[in-house]
C-alpha cells in the first residue's frame, strides 16, 4: 500500500504531467490556427488609389478567402507612386511581417517613367531574393503589367518582358497583365484614366484570384 506521503507525491506527478499537456495541447492549437500571411507589395493599383481602402483588390482578395473560411491574412503594403526601387527600399519593414505568398505588383510607375529596363529587373529580383533569405518557403507571385503605346515599341515589348523572364527565372507564379479587362476602359477607370475604379477593382481581383486561388489550395493540403 502507499503511504499517505508517496499518495501525494503521485497525485502532484500527475497533476503536473496534465499541466504540461494541456500547456502543449494549448500551444499546438495557437499555432495551427495562426493563419498564414499573404502580402501584397505594390503601388496605387493595390493600394486603391481614390478609393476606400475596403474597395482595393487585396481587401476583395480577403473577401474571398473568407467567403471559404480559409486561413489566410491579407496585408496591403501598396503605396501610390511607389516604383521597384521604393519597394525595395521598404523590404527591411515589410518583412518583419511574416511571408507565406508574396504578391509583387511594382513597375508600373518605372515604366510610365521610362525608367531603364534593366533596372526595373534588378529591383524586383532583389525583392524576390530577400523574401526568400528570409522566407525560404513563400510563393511568389508577379503581377505583370504593360506601358502605354506612347512609351515606343521596343521599350514597351521589353518592359512586358520583365515579368514573364522573372517569373520563368524564379520558377514565379505569373498573373500575365493585372489589368486585364481594366486598361483603358473609360468606365472602369478613374478620371485620370489610369487607376481603376471600384467597379475596375472587382476585375483586377479576379484577375488575380485566378492565380492566387490554386496556390493558396496547396498551402491548405
Amino acid at each position: 500500500m502507499f503511504t499517505k506521503s508517496k499518495q501525494h507525491s503521485r497525485l502532484r506527478l500527475i497533476i503536473s504531467v496534465l499541466i504540461l499537456c494541456l500547456i502543449t495541447w494549448a500551444a499546438t492549437a495557437s499555432f495551427a490556427a495562426e493563419p498564414k500571411t499573404i502580402l501584397f507589395l505594390g503601388d496605387s493599383i493595390t493600394a486603391g488609389y481614390g478609393l476606400e481602402s475596403s474597395q482595393a483588390y487585396p481587401a476583395l482578395i480577403q473577401d474571398k478567402i473568407d467567403a471559404k473560411r480559409w486561413q489566410f491574412k491579407v496585408i496591403n503594403a501598396g503605396q501610390s507612386g511607389d516604383t521597384s526601387a521604393g519597394g525595395l527600399s521598404r523590404m527591411d519593414w515589410i518583412l518583419k511581417n511574416r511571408v507565406d505568398v508574396l504578391v509583387l505588383e511594382l513597375g508600373g510607375n518605372d515604366g510610365l517613367r521610362g525608367l531603364p529596363v534593366e533596372t526595373t529587373r534588378k529591383n524586383l529580383q532583389a525583392i524576390i531574393d530577400r523574401t526568400r533569405a528570409k522566407y525560404p518557403p513563400a510563393k511568389i507571385i508577379l503581377a505583370g503589367m504593360m506601358v502605354p503605346p506612347n512609351m515606343g515599341r521596343d521599350y514597351g515589348q521589353k518592359f512586358e518582358a520583365i515579368f514573364r523572364d522573372l517569373a520563368k527565372k524564379n520558377k514565379a507564379a505569373l498573373i500575365p497583365f493585372v489589368l486585364e479587362g481594366v486598361g483603358g476602359v473609360r468606365d472602369l477607370n478613374l478620371g485620370d484614366g489610369i487607376h481603376p475604379t471600384a467597379k475596375g477593382q472587382e476585375i483586377v481581383a479576379n484577375n488575380v484570384w485566378k492565380v492566387l486561388e490554386p496556390i493558396l489550395r496547396t498551402l491548405l493540403q
